[in-house]
């Protein structure tokens, strides 16, 4: 992914990471909660298989409609 497509995209999963904040489920792993931020960049890497910084291009918009996904579902 260029420079340009990467820092926007850690923005927006940096604002679904706020948006998630409180909002998942409780986890015996994480007693003092679960980190929002590290849940989206973790389904994203999972979901496309890299690092947001390694997702071609072309998927982008495929990858903000993930995000939004995860925004709308939290698990």
């Amino acid at each position: 992914m260029n420079k340009e497509n990467a820092s926007k995209l850690w923005k927006i999963i940096q604002e679904a990471g706020d948006y998630l904040q409180g909002q998942l489920p409780d986890h015996p792993n994480h007693p003092k909660g679960r980190n929002a931020y590290a849940h989206v960049a973790i389904c994203v890497k999972s979901k496309f298989n890299a690092s947001y910084k390694d997702i071609p291009d072309e998927q982008l918009e495929e990858v903000l409609k993930y995000i939004e996904f995860l925004k709308q579902n939290p698990n």
